[in-house]
């Protein structure tokens, strides 16, 4: 199993970015797919999740209404798409998979909200 985060970067406040997470090594259409951040000092925390087949997605409240999760089943990649952010939105990003009962999760990819 391979997860692959992309996309992170330096934005100002109220700009947006879109995450990329490329997935191999499983069946990724058979399983739903979160996406998790960690800030500096603070514990990793759950922002956003999605359906196999993206047809129900949930939110950390931090984060409804700005934030926007979507997968590709067909070009094994999920997404997370941030607007709107905030300076309190800097952290690593990670995305995970839950296989048989294991947690897999990518090496994160940076986002810095900061003017």
């Amino acid at each position: 199993v391979q997860l692959v985060e992309s996309g992170g970067n330096l934005v100002q406040p109220g700009g947006s970015l879109r995450l990329s997470c490329a997935a191999s090594g499983f069946t990724f259409s058979s399983y739903a797919m979160t996406w998790y951040r960690q800030a500096p000092g603070k514990e990793r925390e759950l922002v956003a999740f999605i359906t196999s087949g993206g047809g129900s997605t949930n939110y950390a409240d931090s984060v409804k209404g700005r934030f926007t999760i979507s997968r590709d089943n067909g070009k094994n990649t999920v997404y997370l798409q941030m607007n709107s952010l905030k300076p309190e939105d800097t952290a690593v990003y990670y995305c995970r998979a839950s296989i048989w009962g294991r947690a897999y999760w990518g090496q994160g990819t940076q986002v810095t909200v900061s003017s």
